[in-house]
């Protein structure tokens, strides 16, 4: 009976502090990623800046489910779903930049 309660208290998700401390992550990832984005010293920084702050913003739909009792891997779950999107939306994007090319050397 104890293991039984040990394993339903592993299982329960994120407590109110956990849950705080993922948001403030987030809140400090995209702050950092903005300062380093309008930094004036290397052009380096500046481009992992700009990958940073995309990154930035998918995390933001994260925040509101940072609340008490989210299971860890429900957030995993739920980041991988926004990147895999991101992703898809990128290729198709890149596709049809690519077609749009094609299109515009076939039409000379």
């Amino acid at each position: 009976m104890e293991r039984l309660l040990l394993m339903d208290k592993n299982n329960s998700g994120l407590t109110k502090k956990q849950a705080k401390n993922v948001e403030r992550g987030i809140v400090i990832f995209s702050v950092i990623a903005l300062i380093c984005l309008f930094q004036p010293f290397t052009i380096y920084l500046y481009g992992v800046a700009c990958a940073a702050v995309v990154v930035a913003g998918l995390m933001f739909n994260l925040v509101p489910l940072c609340v008490e009792g989210v299971k860890t891997s429900q957030l995993i779950k739920i980041a991988i779903i926004i990147f895999i999107i991101l992703i898809i939306v990128a290729v198709v994007a890149i596709g049809s930049g690519h077609l749009y090319g094609i299109y515009l050397e076939s039409t000379r």
